[in-house]
């Protein structure tokens, strides 16, 4: 197993890699949330602010919260018009920097399996949410293939690149997302598998976004020219194109919702 870290540093080509992905599975995971509006919201690991502006654009809430460890992606987030009014901090998302009862809402966006201890940034999140609040998160499957770039991290395997993995994969599977959430006192748990789909305009855009990724793209660079050549070719046989040349495939995310006990 790699024990490189991921680092998110770059809001841009975060954007392309998974910021796109971020918003097909956060529509899927707001609509099933059915959030009422004028509520309090808390984005705990809130990156370059893609699923942040969604909750702007989507939710007409009273205020929005965003915290993130890279000053980097917290200043892309602050760039986004819809975002104007939002409050963003660098922070840990195992000492969140509020008071008890702050927040209506908290969520997690495909965050959990990069914290240390995950238990404790649940804990944290009921923490700062008011009795009757939302505490929520989603998830990529990552032990169960559902990640988006699942086949590229296949491959470099297979040519001994390890892509850099999130600290704690485990994290995101239900049987640990309940636990985490039962551990921190919440209530009337629920939880839901998202399944989303993304088209690339073709090989090459894939390649690119590839190329700029956070958990491929350092790896990539240091690859042999014969072993790069030699992926790109296995990839681009495997990924699903159709006649046109575009690049057509799924990932698959786990969400789970509890409510803070009035």
């Amino acid at each position: 197993m790699s024990t490189d870290t991921i680092r998110f540093t770059d809001g841009a080509a975060y954007e392309q890699y998974m910021g796109k992905w971020s918003r097909l599975a956060g529509e899927s995971f707001l609509a099933w949330l059915a959030p009422k509006p004028d509520l309090r919201w808390l984005d705990v690991g809130c990156g370059n602010g893609a699923f942040t502006e969604m909750l702007a654009e989507r939710c007409a809430p009273a205020a929005i919260h965003g915290i993130d460890p890279s000053e980097e992606q917290l200043t892309f987030a602050r760039s986004r018009p819809p975002l104007r009014t939002a409050r963003f901090q660098p922070g840990n998302a195992m000492a969140l920097p509020y008071g008890a009862d702050e927040f209506d809402v908290a969520v997690m966006p495909l965050v959990i399996f990069f914290v240390p201890v995950p238990a404790k940034g649940v804990a944290e999140m009921a923490r700062v949410v008011a009795p009757g609040g939302i505490v929520a998160a989603y998830s990529w499957d990552l032990l169960g293939g559902g990640f988006p770039y699942a086949a590229v991290h296949e491959e470099m395997r297979a040519l001994g690149s390890l892509a850099p993995l999130a600290p704690n994969p485990d994290a995101a599977r239900f049987d640990s997302l309940r636990q985490f959430w039962t551990d921190a006192g919440l209530t009337g748990l629920e939880t839901k598998e998202i399944t989303v789909e993304r088209t690339y305009g073709g090989f090459d855009e894939f390649w690119t976004i590839v190329l700029g990724g956070p958990s491929t793209g350092p790896k990539l660079a240091a690859m042999s020219p014969a072993d790069k050549e030699t992926l790109k070719t296995r990839l681009r046989a495997r990924l699903p194109m159709d006649a046109v040349g575009r690049i057509t495939y799924s990932a698959r995310a786990n969400a789970i919702k509890g409510y803070v006990p009035k």
